[in-house]
């Protein structure tokens, strides 16, 4: 099984997972880099706002071309849901995607973020994976993270 994951990450977390995940998966690994500035309170304020809004952005020029992976992960940081990078790219590639993996590192309650994904790609995700950044800050998310590879393997391959 070919897997590629795909993360947008402001802070780190959604990178560092990210990097476990592709490791875990043996994949290949796209960071998705928004040209818009998102450092400093102010980009973060309007950062929220952009994804509240569901707003596009422009992204870096991705390097893999997601319709090669038989799975792609996709994983955004949660700012209120899914940020404008993720939407972006979901969104320029939905007619692309096999099978759909997702998830997301937060730092509040849970809106609806995995749902905004889904509706951009086009495609039910076939596994979930929800971390707050206190777990990641804590690594105390190992046994989540590996349900969430297990879950991707075993439901990638029932569904080929």
């Amino acid at each position: 099984m070919k897997t590629l994951v795909v993360y947008y990450s402001r802070t780190g977390n959604t990178e560092k997972v990210g990097n476990e995940l592709a490791k875990e998966l043996k994949a290949d690994v796209e960071k998705i880099i928004d040209l818009k500035n998102r450092i400093g309170a102010i980009s973060w304020l309007s950062a929220g706002h952009d994804a509240m809004k569901k707003k596009l952005t422009e992204i870096v020029e991705i390097k893999k071309d997601p319709s090669i992976y038989d799975l792609v992960v996709v994983g955004t940081p949660v700012w209120v849901t899914v940020t404008p990078a993720i939407r972006t790219y979901l969104r320029n590639n939905k007619d692309k995607f096999k099978k759909l993996a997702f998830y997301s590192t937060k730092g509040g309650s849970e809106t609806k973020t995995f749902k905004d994904m889904e509706e951009e790609a086009g495609k039910e995700p076939i596994a979930t994976l929800e971390l707050t950044t206190k777990e990641v800050n804590e690594n105390s998310y190992k046994e989540k993270l590996q349900k969430f590879v297990d879950s991707s393997k075993k439901r990638s391959k029932l569904s080929t």
